[in-house]
């Protein structure tokens, strides 16, 4: 029999499992007052190994009134080499950062980090450079599952990532056409909050093309939402939506380092509630409890849970010192036996804990 301990070491080994399993014609990203960069993100998308190494550039502009400078630039890796405009930028003017991922390193997704450091831009500035090697060319079907006539995806729900109020988040993914013919792609019953295209435009056949799509904030969302568009493809809609999510969290950006510090900060007794064994059907109730350690009153936005049939209790706003307990409950009906972890978020207005995540696990027989 294990012990309480044990039990607890195990439960841990779930969680970080768990999180780290869980986290494009883009618009020009400012940087800083002065400089803006045409995309942080490249996807080269499918490539072939044979192919050999592959290459992309960024473009930084300087919109401000003096010379700007690319300190430096590092990357994760020794498999991708960079250069990058060595010269002062001046006002007016564009320089580049280029980049040579060596497409070696495996048949799998690839995604590596550079680092750039800029003249005049308090913190480093993070691109990205994504893809997968591919071993042997695949068909489109085959890599392209999910399919809405001839227009194909991998997959009908789209990761955004993180957003923060106030901002806009863009990224891309490849999309194929999968027929001997081109496609034009239109979308209609786009959520308001949302951009997407697709280029080329047509599609030309048997071919694959960029779906780019931009996620506004909307301060009366919060935390994990989706939003829709309907693909139309030579002018035939599918009636079925593709997914897109993002996860939006306050934007701290403008308050001082004590602005932070006297900010509402909640201290959880416990993280992680474990219900030990439980039969398939039972309704978990797990209590949480947390103290306002702040100086200022602490707010919760939104409450998210990674479950089908689950609430919570309302939670109060928290007073400088005030102490809150709130419950979530957990429906197992529909739950598979064995080892469970839900995990729950918070979106608070925190700006040292703007994300919150509780666990609750245990068994189901």
């Amino acid at each position: 029999m294990r012990n309480k301990q044990t039990d607890m070491k195990h439960i841990t080994t779930i969680i970080l499992t768990a999180i780290m399993a869980t986290g494009i014609m883009q618009a020009q990203v400012k940087v800083g007052s002065s400089l803006e960069l045409d995309k942080t993100v490249h996807n080269f998308g499918d490539i072939l190994m044979e192919k050999g190494p592959v290459s992309c550039t960024f473009t930084v502009s300087n919109t401000g009134q003096k010379p700007a400078v690319i300190y430096n630039v590092v990357s994760t890796c020794g498999c991708t080499d960079v250069s990058w405009t060595r010269e002062p930028i001046m006002p007016g003017k564009s320089g580049r950062i280029s980049a040579t991922y060596s497409n070696d390193e495996g048949a799998y997704p690839f995604d590596k980090t550079l680092t750039v450091y800029f003249s005049d831009v308090n913190k480093p500035v993070t691109l990205k450079l994504r893809g997968v090697s591919l071993a042997k060319k695949q068909p489109l079907t085959e890599l392209y599952p999910v399919q809405y006539g001839p227009l194909a995806l991998k997959s009908a729900e789209i990761k955004c990532g993180n957003l923060e109020q106030g901002g806009v988040k863009s990224e891309s993914v490849n999309v194929a056409n999968i027929s001997g013919k081109p496609v034009k792609v239109e979308f209609r019953n786009v959520s308001k909050q949302l951009k997407v295209s697709v280029s080329p435009n047509p599609i030309p056949a048997n071919s694959t093309a960029e779906m780019s799509f931009t996620v506004t904030a909307d301060r009366s969302l919060w935390g994990k939402n989706f939003y829709y568009a309907e693909p139309v493809v030579n002018g035939k809609s599918f009636n079925k939506n593709i997914s897109f999510w993002a996860f939006t969290k306050e934007n701290f950006s403008g308050l001082t380092d004590n602005e932070r510090k006297d900010g509402p900060r909640p201290h959880f007794d416990e993280s992680t509630y474990s219900f030990g064994k439980v039969k398939k059907g039972t309704k978990v109730q797990a209590e949480f409890t947390f103290r306002n350690d702040g100086k200022k009153t602490f707010n919760v936005y939104k409450v998210n849970a990674d479950a089908k049939a689950w609430s919570h209790s309302d939670i109060p706003a928290a007073a400088p010192g005030e102490k809150v307990t709130f419950t979530v409950t957990l429906d197992t009906t529909d739950l598979p036996k064995g080892e469970h972890l839900t995990i729950v978020t918070l979106t608070t207005d925190s700006p040292l804990r703007p994300i919150v995540n509780l666990f609750i696990a245990g068994w189901i027989e």
